[in-house]
């Protein structure tokens, strides 16, 4: 008898219609990541979905930690990590 496949390895089609320029971009950029179309949109989705959650998430904390958290914010940056990060090359540079 054959074995049914796990809940988690099943697929379902989602259809999008988009326009030929968000098309051609994505397009683009799956080739850039050695992807096909739709693992580059699956990949890109799961990751929106991700953050969108976790922008849901809530962290309770008495004041006193509050009150520092806020305080440590409000310090200008600084250390041999930030200076490393202002000298290095921006990716949108040439």
């Amino acid at each position: 008898m054959a074995s049914r496949p796990s809940h988690e390895s099943q697929t379902r089609a989602v259809n999008l219609r988009l326009r030929e320029d968000v098309r051609g971009l994505i397009d683009r950029a799956a080739r850039a990541r050695g992807k096909t179309r739709s693992d580059f949109m699956i990949d890109a989705a799961r990751k929106a979905a991700e953050e969108a959650l976790l922008d849901l998430t809530l962290v309770r904390v008495d004041v006193e930690s509050y009150e520092h958290f806020l305080s440590v914010l409000d310090l200008p940056p600084s250390g041999e990590g930030f200076e490393r990060l202002m000298k290095a090359r921006k990716p949108w540079q040439p």
